[in-house]
């Protein structure tokens, strides 16, 4: 984006589907929507039915987000030693 806010380039992001953020995310429908609903992952909404859609970057930026925030809580210790991830 330029100093205007708008976009100066082509081509347009790869926009996903909320299948392709589950399978990628491999998370259920329902919470890939609670993130949505939530603002943890961008995405908007396009025409009358609503159909949400994610900028493959701001899924990126989200995964990102999550080990930065992941790492954080193991060097302060909230996540205590010897305790295995869970794979929900």
């Amino acid at each position: 984006m330029d100093k205007t806010g708008a976009r100066s380039s082509l081509p347009f992001p790869r926009m996903l589907t909320m299948d392709e953020v589950q399978e990628i995310l491999n998370l259920g429908k329902p919470m890939v929507y609670a993130l949505l609903r939530s603002g943890e992952i961008k995405a908007a909404q396009f025409g009358p039915r609503g159909i949400w859609r994610v900028r493959e970057d701001d899924l990126a930026a989200y995964i990102d987000a999550a080990y930065e925030k992941t790492a954080e809580r193991i060097a302060s210790g909230q996540v205590p030693e010897g305790d295995p991830p869970t794979d929900d």
